[in-house]
């Protein structure tokens, strides 16, 4: 159902454009000044606003002004509606940033046809914007996909792969010169062992990563709890985590990525932050699973949110996908607190 906002001094016009609309299936809102409508504004995002310009206080054309100065309502579709019918006015309007002008009294059909009209492009427009920012947000998700293959390929050629051909070497040495003394060869042996047991650990620590095990095998809760952890051990920067004891159980997509943004969350903190404390919440209230990660480092200005540290805007877009909200107040000298929120009535187990 699309929402019209009718803004109009007037009692007698708001119920004239009332009884022209009711049948139509709009949500209509009415706001009897500019005031009025600015506050509503602030929480309401409209498909439309007919806005009358001779009101007391602020005019039609200062409320236009403000509304097209506001970057989330800049957008929203204004019909002027006046009694004013001069070049000047409609000039006016056009100015203030409106885009669309009707004399009072407004004809209902013209009214109705014009209304229509607008609502329908600015649904198509959305439409539009919406496929657009989800093929972007596709492309980016591929792209960070074959980054990780990269990764891994990388580790296990570079890493695993020269480890296990240096351990093969030294088999074929030893395979070839049995005669050694006993003491030799034992010491020989022990050094295959070590770089065998090097080589397993390098394989856990590569499968962890691509699915940490105790996430399905203890929980999320436990999962995030040994994360920070081990965390604390690598870093030697303090981590506090606190999890509320009535965490429901959550879907695999919910787990997965709240604790893929708690690592990115950390790695940005050690890399950027400069932080001698981190705490990590993890909480349920209002029917939402909350994530926190806050710390006391040097933070940074909102201009640089989208491009300071690793991934922030590649952690929201992946965030974004799983049916969550990414927020970050971060201020300079003063830390950075990062939360992840997900809908419980959205989760299914």
């Amino acid at each position: 159902m699309s929402t019209i906002l009718i803004v109009d001094d007037d009692p007698t016009a708001r119920e004239t454009l009332v009884a022209m609309l009711e049948g139509e299936s709009y949500d209509l809102q009415l706001a009897k000044d500019g005031f009025q409508a600015l506050q509503m504004l602030a929480r309401l995002q409209p498909d439309l606003i007919l806005l009358d310009i001779m009101m007391p206080g602020m005019d039609g054309f200062e409320v236009c002004r403000r509304i097209r100065s506001t970057p989330q309502l800049a957008e929203v579709p204004i019909i002027v509606l006046t009694a004013l019918d001069d070049r000047d006015s409609l000039l006016r309007a056009i100015e203030s940033g409106a885009d669309d002008f009707l004399t009072k009294p407004a004809d209902r059909r013209e009214l109705m046809a014009r209304v229509r009209t607008i609502i329908r492009l600015n649904r198509y427009q959305t439409l539009l914007e919406q496929r657009e920012n989800i093929r972007l947000m596709a492309e980016r998700v591929v792209a960070a996909q074959e980054e990780e293959r990269q990764r891994i390929s990388r580790e296990l050629h570079d890493d695993l792969g020269q480890a296990l051909t240096t351990h093969l070497l030294g088999l074929r040495n030893l395979q070839e010169d049995l005669s050694l003394p006993a003491e030799v060869l034992f010491e020989r042996l022990q050094a295959l062992y070590d770089q065998s047991y090097e080589i397993s650990v390098k394989v856990r620590r590569l499968a962890r990563d691509l699915r940490p095990p105790v996430l399905d095998a203890l929980g999320l809760k436990v999962a995030m709890q040994t994360y920070c952890t081990e965390f604390t051990r690598r870093t030697h920067l303090p981590v506090i985590f606190e999890a509320d004891a009535a965490l429901p159980q959550l879907a695999d997509t919910y787990n997965i990525t709240l604790y893929r943004a708690l690592q990115e969350a950390l790695t940005n903190v050690v890399k950027h932050a400069q932080a001698s404390q981190v705490w990590v919440e993890l909480s349920v209230e209002d029917e939402t699973v909350n994530l926190t990660v806050q710390d006391n480092g040097i933070g940074f200005s909102e201009e640089r949110s989208d491009s300071n540290g690793i991934g922030l805007a590649g952690l929201r877009e992946r965030i974004t996908v799983a049916g969550g909200i990414l927020s970050i107040d971060s201020t300079p000298r003063r830390g950075t607190v990062l939360s992840v929120r997900f809908p419980l009535s959205r989760d299914k187990p």
